[in-house]
């Protein structure tokens, strides 16, 4: 399953233009050395990736609590059907309620602290950017965010949200030198095709945690997951 999160994030970079796309043009990087502006938005993106893997390891720990449990198949299928009708309930639905509201002041300060980076161009305020800006409230990470949890240990939720990082990159960089991909035609044409690939990851985690036998996509009960208990001979 852990394609998913490339193809996931690969798509996501999509509704990504929209609202992380700015941060990206505005990033202070070096415009007359090519070579230079090469390392900093890699570095802006390696920020991006360390705030995905570290919110990747606490989610993948809650993760490796299910499957300690023995609910991990379970709990594949219900994160599937909540991947489906997160993508499925209208947003504006979604706007009547302020889900960020506990950690308002916490979001803030990360707005505030992100802001003033942009005003130095040193290679730390670049990774600082990066950072904060991979913390900030996405829905599409969320979303991520539940494949994390679909991972049996702390190490694969790590790797899972890292490689969602990663598939996001390509695109995130095309924004820092062509400003046309963030004109709202473009943005409207690709919002229509997120929902979909968010419902066919859906299904896949709903189809790993029935154990078919299916390979690779949905291997059985014996296999889906690592052995539970030491063979003794």
């Amino acid at each position: 399953m852990l394609f998913s999160a490339f193809f996931l994030g690969l798509i996501s970079s999509l509704h990504c233009v929209g609202m992380c796309g700015p941060i990206a043009m505005m990033l202070p990087v070096d415009r007359q050395n090519e070579a230079k502006r090469v390392t900093q938005i890699m570095t802006y993106h390696f920020g991006r990736l360390s705030a995905y893997a570290t919110i990747g390891l606490i989610f993948g720990l809650l993760g490796r609590g299910f499957f300690l449990a023995g609910l991990q198949q379970k709990m594949s299928i219900i994160i599937g059907v909540i991947m489906i009708i997160v993508v499925l309930i209208p947003e504006k639905k979604f706007a009547q309620y302020n889900f960020s509201k506990p950690v308002y002041k916490i979001i803030s300060k990360i707005k505030t602290n992100l802001g003033s980076q942009f005003k130095n161009k040193s290679y730390k305020s670049l990774f600082t950017i990066g950072l904060l800006n991979g913390f900030l409230p996405c829905g599409m990470v969320y979303v991520a965010l539940f494949g994390a949890i679909a991972m049996q240990s702390a190490s694969l939720g790590v790797l899972y949200m890292f490689l969602f990082g990663i598939g996001t990159i390509p695109l995130m960089t095309v924004v820092v030198y062509v400003n046309s991909l963030l004109k709202l035609p473009f943005r409207n044409k690709i919002q229509k095709a997120i929902p979909y690939v968010a419902v066919i990851i859906g299904v896949l985690f709903i189809l790993r945690g029935l154990g078919l036998g299916i390979p690779y996509i949905s291997p059985s009960n014996m296999s889906l997951f690592v052995q539970q208990t030491p063979n003794c001979h």
